[in-house]
């Protein structure tokens, strides 16, 4: 399993509806890729940090691959219309994931 973390620095007035379409529309449109096995949407919690995470799961780099092309290991996948939101593009980064925290051991 691969673990895909988007990140964007959001502007501080346009954060509440950035988060609230991610949630709404991205988010759910994961479904539809074969290979993609969940995600979830965070908000930095300090006061004054406007950073927003996507954290996606995916079967394998051939399933990252049909997702976000060829050059998924260092292209973020965005929209040209979230520009006006973002103080930056965003940035993409990859984990494997070597164990899970809610399996016991002996699971």
């Amino acid at each position: 399993m691969i673990i895909r973390i988007w990140e964007a620095q959001v502007s501080p007035l346009r954060v509440e509806d950035f988060c609230a379409r991610l949630a709404s529309t991205v988010l759910p449109e994961f479904d539809q890729w074969d290979g993609f096995l969940g995600g979830e949407l965070l908000r930095a919690l300090a006061d004054g940090d406007h950073r927003v995470q996507m954290i996606t799961r995916w079967r394998d780099e051939e399933a990252l691959r049909a997702y976000a092309g060829p050059m998924w290991k260092i292209r973020p996948v965005w929209s040209e219309g979230e520009l006006h939101e973002l103080e930056h593009p965003p940035t993409v980064a990859h984990y494997h994931s070597l164990r899970r925290m809610d399996q016991l051991p002996g699971d």
